[in-house]
């Protein structure tokens, strides 16, 4: 999809690539199960990803397990003027840096889980979402929690909304089938780890 490159009242003041990844990989010591990777996604991964977002119609975007932005900065950079992204992360540290790094009016970051996205949508009085794009490594959470959050995302899309997320491994794709009426698979090799990535209609 072609990217709407305005970034009016945008404010960006990311620290360097060192520091992110020296951020990054702290807190993936600290929490091994909430990051799936030491290092952040590739500009190839995300390329991958967010090409396959129709950024012209988008009006209210999620972000799931952030990080250190590096979806987040690309997104807001293609996004719509008009579109709303809810920034969902638990970590706490991220928290912080996110809300340092970038102070775009269009963005919030909220210290919360995915599972509670439907509630949170509704709390800010905004439809139902057009994408959710996810870094959250899945194969590492408990079962139900697993479960509630596919769960509630499928409810929180428009009837023409996608799930877009990435893992480094398979082993979600029996879940995505179970939750989504339809799920592609693709697969970017050159990041690390390599990483499959899919495309779930609600």
């Amino acid at each position: 999809m072609e990217a709407n490159k305005s970034t009016k009242g945008t404010s960006q003041h990311l620290p360097s690539m060192c520091q992110q990844v020296s951020l990054f990989a702290r807190n993936f010591f600290k929490h091994p199960k909430m990051l799936g990777s030491i290092i952040p996604s590739s500009p190839f991964l995300v390329k991958s990803m967010l090409d396959q977002v129709n950024w012209e119609q988008a009006r209210v975007l999620v972000e799931y397990g952030p990080g250190v932005g590096t979806f987040t900065q690309e997104i807001l950079r293609r996004m719509h003027p008009e579109a709303t992204l809810i920034v969902l992360e638990t970590n706490e540290d991220f928290v912080e840096f996110l809300n340092q790094a970038f102070t775009d009016p269009r963005m919030e970051v909220i210290h919360d889980s995915a599972e509670n996205i439907q509630s949170i949508l509704t709390q800010r009085e905004l439809s139902d979402a057009d994408y959710v794009i996810s870094g959250i490594p899945f194969s590492t959470l408990p079962g139900d929690i697993k479960e509630n959050i596919l769960r509630a995302t499928q409810k929180a899309l428009k009837a023409d909304g996608a799930f877009l997320l990435y893992q480094f491994s398979p082993t979600i794709l029996p879940d995505l089938h179970r939750t989504f009426s339809s799920v592609d698979r693709s697969f970017q090799p050159l990041n690390l780890l390599p990483a499959h990535y899919y495309y779930c209609a609600p």
